[in-house]
C-alpha cells in the first residue's frame, strides 16, 4: 500500500480487533492493523493474506500508511493500556486526527481523554461495539460518542460495517463525551438481567418441573418463535441441543461458576451513583458473584438439604407461567435500563435519543429482541416517556404476563429454588406501583434518631418538619 491512503488505523488483534478488521476489509476500507506483539501481527497478516489489509510493526509507520485526518482505532484491554497507548500515539498526532476506543471502558475514562485530547486539538471518540465475534464481523450494534466534530469524519465507516435493519444502519450518535460507552456499559447490564432471567426459567423448568434438557431445548426454540423471540433465547435454545462425547448435554458438564468483564459491576456502580433503583440487574451481578462461591455453596448443599414437595402438578400450565414470567421480568429490566439512561442524561447533559438507542440494539447486539421496535415507538410517541412501564404496550403486556409472573416466583419460593432477578423485577414493579409506600415509616424513624426532618402531606412540597418524638 502507497503511504497515506489508508482510510483507517487498527490497533489491538485481539479477537474483535481481527474480526473487525476483516469486516472493514469486506466494505473496500483500506486498513492499516498493528499490534504491540509483532508475532500475532504477523500471524494475522498470514492468515488474512487474501485481503487488502496491511501490517505495519511500529506506530510511526501506522501513521505514515493514513491519509489525513489521521483516523485510528483502538481495540485493547480498558484502563490503563488505553492511557498507555495514548501517550505513545500523541506526539505523532496532527491537529484534527480522529483516535477512536472501540474497547469496553468505562464511560468515566471516556470524558477524561475526550477534554484531555480536545485540548491537544486531536478529536476522541468512544464507540460501544456490541455483538460479540460473529458481530464484529458480520455486523455489530455500534454506539458511538465523544467529540461531535469527528463522527462526520468517520461516520460512513462504522455505518457501512454496522448491522442493517430494514435498511437502517444500527449505529448513530449517541453523544457528547463519555455518552457512547454508557450507552454500551447499560446495554451489557441489561446483557446480564436477560442471561440471568434466563438461567432462573432453566432453572425452573429443569429442577422444579423436571423436565430433560431436550424438553427444555424444544421449550426454548417454541418460545423464540413469539414474544420472546432474542437472540439470547436463540442461542440458549441451540446450546441444550449440544451433547458432549458421551451423548450427555454438554451444558450439565460445564463448571456453574459465572465470570465477568466488569461491565455489569459498571452498570450497577452507576446506578447507585445516579440514585437510580436498577434492583434487576443488580441481582444479576450479585448471582454471579455468588455463583464463584462454588465450595461453599456445596457445602452449604450438604448442610441444608432441600425441604420441599415434589411438583404434582399440570406442568403445561407451569411452563407458561415461567414464560410469562420471563417476558415480563424482561420488559423490567428495559424500564430499569432507560431510566438510567435517562438519570445520566440529566447528569451529563447528554442529549439521548432513546428511541434511536433501541433501533441500535435491534441487530448485531446481544440483547437484540422483538420488542426493541416496541420502545422505539414508545419513545416517539412520548419524548418525556419516564418509564417503559407507562407505555401502552408495555403496561398491557405486564397486565396480561403479572398472574403467570406471580405464580412463576411462588414456584420457586415452593420448590427452595432462588430467583433474584425475577423476585426482584417484580419487587420493583409493586413497589414503582404502590401509591403509598412505608418511606414515612423510614422519614419517622431518621427524624426520631437524626432530626433529619420529613415533609408533610398536608403541606407544600419542599417545606420540613422536625417532631419531638418521645424518648
Amino acid at each position: 500500500m502507497a503511504n497515506n491512503t489508508a482510510d483507517l488505523g487498527l490497533i489491538g488483534l485481539g479477537v474483535m480487533g481481527e474480526n473487525l478488521a476483516l469486516n472493514f476489509n469486506d466494505h473496500g476500507f483500506k486498513l492499516v492493523v498493528y499490534n504491540r506483539t509483532a508475532s500475532k501481527t504477523h500471524a494475522f497478516i498470514t492468515a488474512a493474506k487474501n485481503t487488502a489489509i496491511t501490517a505495519v510493526y511500529d506506530l510511526p509507520a501506522l501513521l505514515a500508511s493514513l491519509a489525513k485526518p489521521h483516523k485510528i482505532l483502538l481495540m485493547v484491554k480498558a484502563g490503563a493500556a488505553v492511557d498507555a497507548l495514548l501517550a505513545q500515539l500523541l506526539p505523532l498526532l496532527d491537529a484534527g486526527d480522529v483516535i477512536m476506543d472501540g474497547g469496553n471502558s468505562h464511560y468515566l475514562d471516556t470524558e477524561r481523554r475526550t477534554q484531555q485530547l480536545a485540548a491537544q486539538g486531536v478529536y476522541y471518540l468512544g464507540v460501544g461495539v456490541s455483538g460479540g465475534e460473529t458481530g464484529a464481523r458480520f455486523g455489530p450494534s455500534v454506539m458511538p460518542g465523544g467529540h461531535v466534530a469527528a463522527w462526520p469524519l468517520v461516520q460512513n465507516l462504522w455505518q457501512t460495517i454496522a448491522a442493517h435493519v430494514e435498511g437502517a444502519p444500527c449505529c448513530q450518535w449517541v453523544g457528547e463525551n463519555g455518552a457512547g460507552h454508557f450507552v454500551k456499559m447499560v446495554h451489557n447490564g441489561i446483557e446480564y438481567g436477560d442471561m440471568q432471567l434466563i438461567g432462573e426459567a432453566y432453572q425452573l423448568l429443569r429442577f422444579a418441573l423436571g423436565l430433560s434438557v431436550d424438553e427444555i431445548q424444544a421449550i426454548f426454540a417454541e418460545w423464540n418463535q413469539g414474544a420472546l423471540d432474542s437472540y439470547l433465547i436463540e442461542i440458549t435454545a441451540k446450546i441444550l441441543t449440544v451433547k458432549d462425547d458421551d451423548g450427555a448435554p454438554l451444558l450439565d458438564k460445564i463448571l456453574d461458576s459465572a465470570g465477568q468483564k466488569g461491565t455489569g459491576q459498571w452498570t450497577s456502580q452507576a446506578a447507585l451513583a445516579l440514585g437510580v433503583p436498577l434492583t434487576l440487574i443488580n441481582e444479576s451481578v450479585f448471582s454471579r458473584y455468588l455463583s464463584a462461591l462454588k465450595t461453599e455453596r456445596e457445602t452449604a448443599a450438604r448442610c441444608f438439604p432441600a425441604q420441599v414437595p415434589a411438583f404434582d402438578g399440570d406442568k403445561k400450565p407451569a411452563i407458561g407461567a415461567i414464560q410469562n414470567a420471563l417476558y415480563a421480568a424482561k420488559i423490567v429490566s428495559y424500564a430499569q435500563g432507560f431510566m438510567l439512561l435517562r438519570q445520566a442524561a440529566k447528569e451529563y447533559h447528554w442529549q439521548l435519543d432513546y428511541g434511536n438507542i433501541a433501533l441500535m440494539w435491534r441487530g448485531g447486539c446481544i440483547i437484540r429482541s422483538q420488542f426493541l421496535g416496541q420502545i422505539k415507538q414508545a419513545f416517539s410517541q412520548q419524548p418525556d416517556l419516564s418509564n417503559l412501564l407507562l407505555a401502552d404496550f408495555f403496561q398491557q403486556a405486564i397486565l396480561q404476563n403479572q398472574t403467570g409472573w406471580r405464580q412463576t416466583c411462588q414456584l420457586g419460593i415452593e420448590q427452595g429454588i432462588a430467583l433474584p432477578a425475577m423476585m426482584a423485577a417484580l419487587s420493583f414493579f409493586d413497589g414503582y406501583r404502590c401509591a403509598q409506600s412505608p418511606a414515612n415509616l423510614l422519614q419517622a424513624q431518621r427524624d426520631f434518631f437524626g432530626a433529619h426532618t420529613f415533609e408533610r402531606i398536608d403541606h407544600p412540597r419542599g417545606q420540613f418538619f422536625h417532631h419531638s418524638w418521645p424518648q
